[in-house]
């Protein structure tokens, strides 16, 4: 099974967890009570909210397939990707986070492609397969202009997954800083998609604080919330501005989405100085991992102690820093 061909995404922050049993409402002196939670931070029933969708408190991430360059993907990987879609699906994941860029040359989409195929021969339950939540990324290329061209880009996404309606459709980047005109326009396309019924929820992907204020008091102008805010976030990139995301996020009922929870495979204990990945993350990894031996024997003791793996352990970590 091609597992490290797939990224893993945490989802949490200001997104609150749900069991989706009704409760009974309390006095207030109660409701103010701080109790202890015991057990799992999450139990596997559990799911979390992204505007009204119910989704995995971790999510799936799809980068890796169909891109050659970075993650060495090749096509004769897709049996085994689809077995480990349905390992998660069966685990109880139902995020999915993909992109209309991801998969390099003649292979571009091919991320949501395949996603799309996985989705329509998974042999579970038809509730489970259609409560699968779709968030896909919308890149800001020079050419898309116009709110009218990411519409487009938003309905071939639907076309390659063969889906009618995408959970979360995010914009990829920012363009605040280079053009400025177009981030307007791209703002714009958020919201006709959402108007016209094409996704269920907007959200963003690589904004920093300033930015992710501006486009949240836009949107909410034009009465589309912002649900969801995607950034970097591991124990390499736990920084100034996440931490003034993560903030923001939690003070305005935004889901901050943790991308790369695991430093692209540096903080899996996998890779060292001496053995690294094949590809342009060999060069990346052989100038950082020396640096870490320190971190990941740490991190190796403890999940040890805990009969807990290193990516285990680093995940509760961040799930840990990322709740509200």
């Amino acid at each position: 099974m091609a597992i490290l061909t797939s990224t893993p995404a945490a989802y949490f922050s200001s997104c609150r967890a749900s069991n989706e049993l009704p409760s009974l409402q309390q006095p207030t002196a109660i409701k103010s009570l701080q109790i202890p939670r015991l057990g799992p931070l999450f139990w596997p029933w559990e799911k979390v909210k992204i505007g009204a969708l119910s989704v995995s408190p971790m999510g799936f991430g799809t980068w890796a397939w169909g891109n050659q360059l970075l993650w060495g993907y090749e096509e004769a990987m897709d049996s085994g990707l689809q077995e480990t879609f349905n390992l998660a699906v069966n685990n109880g994941i139902n995020l999915f986070d993909t992109a209309d860029s991801y998969g390099t040359g003649r292979l571009n989409g091919q991320s949501e492609r395949l996603l799309g195929k996985f989705i329509r021969e998974f042999q579970g339950p038809k509730k489970v397969r259609e409560n699968i939540v779709i968030a896909t990324k919308f890149a800001a290329y020079p050419w898309r202009l116009m709110p009218g061209q990411f519409v487009k880009a938003c309905k071939s996404s639907l076309d390659r997954m063969q889906i009618e309606q995408i959970g979360i459709g995010q914009l990829h980047w920012s363009t605040a800083n280079y053009a400025p005109l177009q981030e307007l326009a791209l703002w714009d396309g958020l919201v006709a998609m959402y108007e016209k019924g094409l996704v269920q929820a907007v959200g963003v992907s690589n904004y920093g604080p300033k930015q992710l204020l501006k486009i949240h008091d836009y949107l909410k102008a034009r009465g589309v919330p912002l649900c969801s805010a995607q950034v970097q976030f591991s124990l390499l990139s736990m920084g100034n501005d996440q931490m003034e995301l993560k903030a923001i996020c939690d003070s305005l009922g935004i889901c901050l989405i943790s991308y790369s929870p695991l430093g692209l495979g540096m903080l899996t204990g996998k890779y060292t100085a001496s053995r690294l990945p094949r590809g342009p993350r060999s060069l990346l990894f052989s100038q950082i991992l020396p640096g870490l031996e320190p971190l990941l024997n740490s991190l190796r003791e403890i999940a040890e102690r805990r009969g807990k793996t290193i990516p285990q352990y680093n995940m509760k970590e961040i799930i840990s820093v990322c709740m509200p």
